[in-house]
């Protein structure tokens, strides 16, 4: 099997999956970031001046997922059900990890759009 993204001549170009049969599909994807032990406790406390970090960051992850088609070359734009984001705070690694779910029913995948809303949220943080 070749690269799909890629005709006979070696040019880029978009996949076609119009011929598929619509079928559910799942991703998820994970991500950590690290900090100093106060910066933790700031976003913890909800004591930084931007206001609720993992609130915002959240919504990050989801606008990220909404608009991976604009981010990635030759992604398809998706018809997305179902997101999810949640944050876990490791206070021994001075870490906040986030999980990103995502769901959608058609012909196309759906882990770009778990990547881009995962770093999207892990990156607002």
């Amino acid at each position: 099997m070749g690269f799909t993204h890629f005709d006979g001549q070696g040019n880029a170009w978009m996949v076609d999956v119009g011929g598929k049969a619509d079928t559910d599909r799942e991703a998820v994807a994970k991500g950590s970031i690290a900090m100093s032990r106060e910066c933790l406790r700031m976003v913890v406390e909800g004591g930084m001046k931007k206001g609720d970090v993992l609130g915002v960051a959240r919504i990050a992850g989801i606008m990220g997922a909404k608009r991976t088609s604009e981010l990635i070359p030759l992604c398809h734009i998706l018809n997305l059900t179902k997101l999810e984001i949640a944050f876990e705070v490791h206070e021994e690694r001075a870490e906040i990890g986030g999980g990103w779910g995502g769901e959608e029913t058609g012909g196309g995948g759906v882990g770009m759009e778990g990547g881009a809303g995962g770093r999207g949220a892990v990156l607002t943080v």
